[in-house]
């Protein structure tokens, strides 16, 4: 099999087979999960902690189905307290709005920031993208949660302030630039965070981070606009630009540092160590919170000379942090690669996105079937690359051999279909 040009599309070549992974029995195949030897290879060798999940012993319990359904239970408790404190958000909003077309005025412009950040995020976590229920939780949080305890604390912030010093203007002011920054970015974070811990298998890495705190500040962001819109409606073209237009990755930008910090610490071999890096990442979101309150919005200027450049370093570090992702994948494929999953021009397929777009481009050319099979062949290599990764790094769940037999059954009969040998 070749590689040609980006330009051309990707194929195998004529009477290309997988040896022993068109027909993997798993236990006697090059690579087998249970730590078996395959053909040509002795027993024992292959990449380092192969066969063998580090910290386990064979023959591991089950998933505790206890723990299993206290997540379940724990999800569509936060899904629905996020849903309510939104709902109530608008409840008490539409009480504000003059009419019932005015409010659905506002809340489909507050829509257009929102698809826009929604579709970045969805293109930075294209190639191994999170559950899409998490994701959605993470943005009941944001607009739900997050949105009701600020505005509770934030106002009583600002009342007691105003009641010291007599002055509402001052007050509003300092909930500006100290309680809003402090309380919402802690508001939001905690999402990240409970996500991370609950449902750390989601986590792999500084990406992942970022994905799910783009998502809860966007959700935070979408009825936040909400609420500015209305209180504002006699500007509401200007705010809607200035908000809107001009700064729709702002709370983005902020809770992304925390959102990274939880995704690094998934990488670190201590299971603590979420514990020290969520407070770096909190720290830097609040401190970029207060300036933009407290500096930009007051001094324009200093919006092209800060922020801009600001924001374009926040882009560099997402490309940075998306090669870096790549390349992590491209070693754990290559670690199965080197076991005889995959050949070495399927794993540089899998790990550029010419490649997939090529591979993607072929398969259109053979039919619906062999389209779906390269979808669920790409996004099964991805998980199974996190699912070593997970292990590289120690923190392998007791059902990582089970998850790992699964993937590569599904990546096996995914080749199968687009190669058409079944």
């Amino acid at each position: 099999m070749t590689v040609p040009p980006p330009s051309r599309s990707w194929a195998p070549r004529s009477g290309y087979r997988r040896p022993g992974a068109d027909h993997p029995g798993l236990s006697g195949t090059p690579g087998a999960p249970a730590g078996s030897a395959g053909p040509g290879q002795a027993a024992g060798t292959g990449p380092p902690g192969w066969g063998r999940v580090p910290g386990s012993a064979d023959g591991a319990a089950a998933p505790s189905l206890q723990a299993a359904r206290w997540r379940e239970v724990l999800y569509y408790v936060l899904a629905l307290l996020g849903a309510a404190g939104l709902a109530g958000m608008l409840w008490m909003i539409s009480r504000s709005a003059s009419s019932a077309p005015d409010l659905v005025l506002v809340v489909l412009l507050a829509a257009v920031p929102l698809l826009v950040v929604l579709a970045v995020v969805f293109w930075i976590d294209r190639w191994e993208p999170e559950p899409a229920r998490m994701l959605l939780v993470a943005f009941l949080w944001g607009a739900g949660v997050s949105t009701a305890v600020s505005l509770l604390v934030n106002s009583v912030f600002a009342a007691v302030v105003a009641d010291a010093t007599g002055d509402l203007q001052e007050a509003e002011g300092l909930a500006a630039v100290v309680s809003a920054p402090i309380t919402e970015e802690t508001a939001k974070g905690l999402g990240v965070l409970v996500i991370f811990l609950v449902w750390r298998r989601t986590f792999s890495g500084a990406v992942d981070g970022l994905v799910y705190a783009a998502v809860v500040a966007a959700g935070f962001a979408f009825a936040e606009n909400i609420l500015y819109f209305v209180a504002n409606r006699e500007d509401l073209l200007l705010v809607f630009v200035v908000r809107g237009l001009f700064s729709p990755f702002a709370h983005v930008t902020f809770t992304a540092c925390t959102g990274v910090a939880i995704g690094v610490s998934a990488r670190r071999r201590s299971r603590l160590a979420w514990v020290w890096w969520t407070p770096v990442g909190l720290v830097a979101a609040v401190v970029l919170h207060a300036f933009w309150n407290g500096v930009v919005t007051t001094a324009p200027q200093y919006y092209l000379l800060v922020e801009v450049p600001f924001f374009l370093a926040c882009i560099g570090m997402v490309v940075w942090l998306r090669w870096a992702e790549r390349m992590t994948m491209r070693r754990r494929l290559d670690d199965y690669g080197r076991a005889g999953w995959f050949s070495p021009q399927e794993v540089m397929m899998l790990t550029t996105g010419s490649g997939r777009s090529a591979g993607r481009r072929w398969a259109r050319t053979r039919g619906p079937a062999a389209t779906t099979a390269m979808s669920s062949f790409q996004k099964g290599a991805a998980e199974l690359a996190q699912l070593r990764q997970q292990a590289v790094d120690g923190h392998a769940d007791h059902d990582f051999a089970d998850k790992e037999r699964e993937l590569l059954t599904r990546i096996t009969s995914s080749r199968q279909v687009f190669l058409g040998v079944v």
